[in-house]
């Protein structure tokens, strides 16, 4: 697998892999910090070059941004968490989508099978 590219299949079954780690290590949380989500990225089964996709999901704007400074490295928050919220929600989140909501604060639309771990 090239890290740099991802199917639509590859980032979902990424950023449900990565939610169920973090919910199982920290419980369920609005945010988790961008260490958190790096460490969950490491232990799933995907390459940890993809942790920025886990981030724009898990992680606040804020911190996505302080993290992304930090390291010397420019990732779009709002555009990237666009992408993976419309990938997730298989387009439905166009309409209703807030990038400073919680991925636990999404409506309550039938999202497919992404996070039924919470359950």
């Amino acid at each position: 697998m090239e890290s740099t590219t991802m199917t639509l299949a590859e980032r979902k079954g990424y950023v449900r892999k990565v939610g169920e780690i973090l919910v199982h290590s920290h419980g369920k949380q609005n945010y988790y910090s961008p260490d958190q989500v790096k460490k969950a990225s490491a232990q799933s089964r995907y390459e940890v070059d993809w942790h920025c996709w886990a981030m724009c999901v898990f992680c606040s704007g804020p911190d996505f941004a302080s993290y992304h400074e930090s390291v010397g490295e420019t990732c779009d928050y709002g555009a990237m968490k666009t992408e993976m919220t419309s990938l997730l929600t298989d387009g439905q989140s166009d309409s209703w989508f807030d990038i400073d909501l919680s991925w636990l604060e999404w409506p309550d639309i039938e999202l497919p099978s992404i996070f039924d771990f919470l359950d």
